[in-house]
């Protein structure tokens, strides 16, 4: 018997609220803990092999970012809930891949959902579930698996450069959510490559068989990324507009510039979606008008043929008495006749540019 794959609905049917249950797919990975403890003039980076070990920086002065990577290690996540007393509610949305985005405010903390959206080798696109837990000097991010697109911001923390050493840590939660949002310009700017070359095959009648799965298959992908991206627009204002005593007012002109830019990925999803919607419309006038091209050829073929099939039809007729049978150039005269009927008509086709 072959292991049951369970839905996420599923996963979580009949559980107690505050029961964490990783409900993605990327069950093998391992477990990755990395930790950031830095200030103006200095900086300690470690990979850490225990979750534990995290624990000894979270009363540091300096800024401190623990970035766990592999979500199905829900032990793990239990640990850093206890030590930092986050609610059991956060700690089941933190496993729970299919949460939207949102932020909840809690007293001493922020907890925050965003979506890393990318396009693999394959060029397929594959969304992972991230989360924030912002709290005073310290940013916990959680990630599904390996790889993400903070690797910038990582070299700024080591190099000084820029404003994160010199800055608190919702900064740092800024910056980490700035990344993720730059990168889906990268994201939609590969779907307008799409779109356009899809675009340009149909206006150049290079359609195939398949343009309509590839067509399904757009539609899909940016009803996924409409999905994880527009929420955002929501988290981030709430952030930006609130009073809360960890985020500092200097930070809220950065989250304002956050807000726009998540406004403009968003209007560009919006038309893209609109482009796609479209594509399905000239995909079928495509056919159509190719239709037409090999119906009005077919017809001016019949055209041309009716008088010639009329002239034969009279004179293959079985009638002794037809005048003009005994006529010794009929036969040429007919042919004649013919041809002068069948390039007329040409000429006249041509003349009303219907050929």
């Amino acid at each position: 018997m072959g292991e049951t794959v369970l839905s996420p609905a599923e996963k979580q049917t009949g559980l107690a609220p505050g029961t964490i249950v990783y409900t993605g797919d990327k069950t093998s990975g391992d477990l990755f803990i990395e930790v950031f403890d830095y200030d103006k003039d200095s900086f300690e980076e470690k990979e850490l092999d225990r979750i534990e070990d995290a624990f000894t920086y979270s009363h540091s002065e300096p800024v401190t970012w623990v970035n766990v990577s592999g979500l199905n290690h829900i032990e793990a996540i239990a640990k850093i809930g206890q030590h930092y007393k986050l609610h059991p509610l956060i700690l089941e949305d933190i496993a729970n891949t299919q949460q939207r985005p949102k932020i909840d405010e809690y007293d001493s903390y922020l907890f925050v959902v965003v979506k890393m959206l990318y396009f693999d080798k394959n060029e397929k696109l594959s969304i992972e579930h991230i989360s924030f837990v912002l709290g005073k000097n310290y940013v916990i991010s959680f990630q599904e698996a390996d790889g993400d697109v903070f690797d910038g911001i990582r070299n700024r923390i080591r190099t000084g450069k820029g404003k994160v050493r010199t800055t608190g840590a919702d900064y740092l939660l800024y910056a980490l959510m700035d990344a993720i949002v730059d990168n889906y310009f990268n994201l939609i700017e590969v779907m307008g490559d799409k779109i356009e070359k899809l675009e340009d095959d149909l206006f150049e009648a290079k359609s195939n068989d398949n343009i309509t799965y590839e067509i399904q298959s757009l539609k899909k992908e940016i009803l996924r990324i409409r999905r994880a991206v527009f929420p955002l627009r929501e988290v981030v204002n709430r952030i930006e507009k609130s009073d809360h005593i960890l985020i500092e007012e200097k930070t809220q002109f950065y989250l304002r510039d956050l807000y726009d830019h998540i406004i403009q990925v968003s209007e560009n999803i919006e038309i893209y979606r609109d482009m796609i919607w479209g594509l399905m419309d000239m995909y079928m006038t495509t056919i159509s008008n190719k239709m037409n091209e090999v119906m009005k050829v077919l017809t001016i073929i019949a055209s041309i043929f009716i008088p010639l099939t009329f002239l034969a039809g009279i004179y293959g007729m079985n009638f002794e008495n037809i005048p003009e049978l005994k006529f010794k150039y009929g036969y040429y005269v007919l042919w004649g006749i013919m041809i002068f009927v069948f390039f007329g008509l040409l000429y006249y086709f041509r003349k009303k540019k219907w050929l």
